[in-house]
C-alpha cells in the first residue's frame, strides 16, 4: 500500500528558540513527513532567519492572526495541497523520532500525541469528559488525561478524547471534507476544543495515542489573568462554546450566570477590569453561535 502523504502546520509567533528546536525534532521524524508548513504570524525576531535555514514551507501573514488564525491557513494550505493526513503542532513541542509513525500505525481519522514535560512527566491534558450537558458544571472540562492516569505508562494503548489542543492534533482530509477548517474567529483559545466538538458531532472518534510522545519545552500552564487581554478571549471563546453547544437551555444560560457573578464579586476580586471583560466577553460570544459553515 501507498503510505498516506503527511503535512505537519506549525504556528509560530516570535520565538525563534522553541521554533529552531521544535524543527529539529521535525528533521528527526522517522518516517519523515511529506511536507512541513510553517505559518509565521508575522513574527518580529529572528523566526525569519529560522526559517529560511530549515527545509520547511513558509506561510507568512502580514498581520498576528493568533494561533487559530494560524491554524486555519496551514489547514487550507496543507489541505489545497492534497495531503491525506494533516498534522498541528504550536512552536514549543518536540516530538519523539518515531512520533510519526506511531500515529500512522492507527487506521483512524483523528489522532492525538501525548505531550510530556521535559522532565518525562505525563503533561497531557485534553479532556477525556467534556461536559456541556449539566449546567451546575462550572468548568466543563471535568476529567483529563492527566488527571486520569498518573504516568504515561499507566494508559492503555489508546485513550478515547473529547476535546484536545493543536499540539499534536493529527486529522485525515475527510474530516476537513466534512467539517471544514478551523474557527479563525476564536483568535486564541478554545479554538482546538470547537474544532473537536464539531468532529465528534459529525461521527468522528478521537483517541490520544500513549506511544507517540510530544515534549513540550515549556512548562504547562492554563493560568491567565482575567483582567487582562487575554482574559477577554478566555471568557468570551468559553462562553461561545456553551451558546453553541450546550445539551440545554440551562447550560446556554451559564454565561450570563458566570458574567454576573463575576461583576458582583469585582469589588472582591477581579476589579473594574475583570468586569469590564466578561461583560464585553459576553456581547460578543453572543455574535458566535453558530459555527462556521462548511
Amino acid at each position: 500500500m501507498t503510505r498516506e502523504t503527511v503535512a505537519v502546520v506549525v504556528v509560530t509567533y516570535n520565538r525563534a528558540e522553541l521554533l529552531e528546536t521544535m524543527l529539529a525534532g521535525l528533521a528527526r521524524l522517522d518516517p519523515a513527513p511529506d511536507t512541513v508548513i510553517v505559518v509565521d504570524n508575522a513574527s518580529s525576531d529572528r523566526t525569519p532567519e529560522v526559517l529560511a535555514a530549515a527545509d520547511v514551507q513558509v506561510v507568512r501573514s502580514e498581520e498576528n492572526l493568533g494561533g487559530a488564525g494560524g491554524f486555519r491557513l496551514g489547514v487550507r494550505t496543507a489541505y489545497e495541497q492534497g495531503h491525506d493526513r494533516i498534522w498541528l503542532m504550536d512552536d514549543d513541542v518536540v516530538p519523539a523520532p518515531d512520533c510519526l509513525g506511531v500515529l500512522l500505525s492507527h487506521d483512524e481519522d483523528c489522532l492525538m500525541a501525548v505531550r510530556e514535560d521535559a522532565r518525562g512527566n505525563l503533561a497531557e491534558y485534553a479532556a477525556t469528559r467534556f461536559d456541556l450537558d449539566h449546567p451546575w458544571v462550572l468548568r466543563p472540562k471535568t476529567a483529563s488525561v492527566v488527571t486520569t492516569y498518573a504516568r504515561r505508562s499507566d494508559m492503555p494503548p489508546t485513550v478515547p478524547l473529547e476535546n484536545v489542543a493543536f499540539e499534536g492534533f493529527m486529522v485525515r482530509r475527510r474530516v476537513v471534507d466534512r467539517i471544514g477548517l478551523p474557527d479563525d474567529t476564536f483568535f486564541i483559545f478554545y479554538d482546538d476544543c470547537d474544532y473537536a466538538i464539531r468532529a465528534r458531532r459529525a461521527g468522528f472518534t478521537i483517541k490520544a495515542v500513549r506511544d507517540a510522545v510530544l515534549v513540550r519545552q515549556l512548562d504547562f500552564d492554563q493560568q491567565h489573568d482575567l483582567a487582562g487581554w487575554k482574559g477577554y478571549y478566555m471568557y468570551r471563546n468559553l462562553f461561545a462554546v456553551h451558546f453553541r453547544y450546550g445539551g440545554t437551555a440551562l447550560v446556554r444560560l451559564k454565561p450570563w450566570l458566570l458574567t454576573v457573578a463575576v461583576v458582583v464579586l469585582s469589588p472582591l476580586r477581579g476589579g473594574r477590569a475583570e468586569a469590564r471583560n466578561v461583560t464585553r466577553a459576553l456581547r460578543d460570544a453572543r455574535r458566535m453561535k453558530a459555527p462556521p459553515a462548511r
